[in-house]
């Protein structure tokens, strides 16, 4: 089973908003997922995502690959933490 890092649309039409979910990678977009770790908001202004980044270093040390935006995300979180931290 290849598990999948990714975003499922939620928003209305014409106001999208995307939860970034761990799912199946055979399932649907918008189908079964198996945890949600946070939200997009694309036209919020300012801080446009959340995401629980512990619960996202787990599902990558157990080989789920991300997608190309929700790896940009993790990478964002992960400097956001650092600065945090320093």
């Amino acid at each position: 089973m290849a598990v999948k890092i990714r975003m499922k649309r939620v928003g209305a039409k014409n106001k999208p908003v995307f939860r970034i979910v761990v799912a199946d990678g055979r399932s649907p977009r918008d189908g079964r997922f198996i945890e949600e770790l946070g939200t997009y908001l694309p036209q919020k202004k300012g801080d446009k995502f959340t995401l629980d980044l512990e619960r996202a270093k787990y599902w990558l040390s157990k080989g789920a690959q991300p997608s190309e935006t929700v790896a940009s995300f993790i990478k964002k979180a992960l400097r956001a933490a650092a600065a945090a931290a320093a």
